[in-house]
């Protein structure tokens, strides 16, 4: 009787699996608007040094981050256990509030400098744009690792 009412366990893909599964398929497109931003944010020169320091901290602490998840997912180090389905919930929220933490702040530093130089603007206005993808795309893979997370 009591195997008739067990809830089924999560599973953690490893290997290839990490690119067919719904939260995990998310790993290459954060990789590549994240590095898109740390590029643009670094191709320019902006007198506020400051958001943009924040914003170039973000993008790269989680570039590399999301790459050494990636790795640690992709070579089956989390075992299937809960605990890296909850540390991947909570790492991808992080990620996605810090991202939107530093959208905002070059979001309003772009605005500011649109009569200043023109080229340093446009890549700004793309910088801006790739880190919005980038945080919608973490804050897609928090939902649904937190989705997963529950099934465990």
């Amino acid at each position: 009787m009591a195997a008739a009412t067990a809830q089924p366990m999560g599973n953690l893909p490893s290997g290839i699996g990490i690119c067919t599964t719904a939260p995990d398929i998310f790993y290459l497109p954060e990789l590549v608007f994240g590095g898109l931003v740390w590029i643009l944010v670094a191709s320019t020169r902006v007198t506020p040094e400051n958001p943009q320091g924040w914003v170039m901290f973000v993008s790269v602490f989680c570039f590399v981050m999301t790459f050494l998840w990636l790795i640690i997912f992709a070579c089956g180090g989390h075992k299937n256990s809960g605990r890296w389905a909850a540390a991947d919930f909570a790492y991808h929220g992080l990620a996605a509030l810090f991202y939107l933490s530093a959208s905002v702040p070059l979001a309003t530093t772009t605005i500011s400098m649109r009569d200043v130089n023109f080229t340093y603007y446009q890549i700004d206005i793309a910088a801006v744009v790739f880190s919005y993808t980038a945080t919608l795309f973490y804050f897609i893979h928090c939902i649904l690792s937190a989705i997963r997370w529950k099934s465990f």
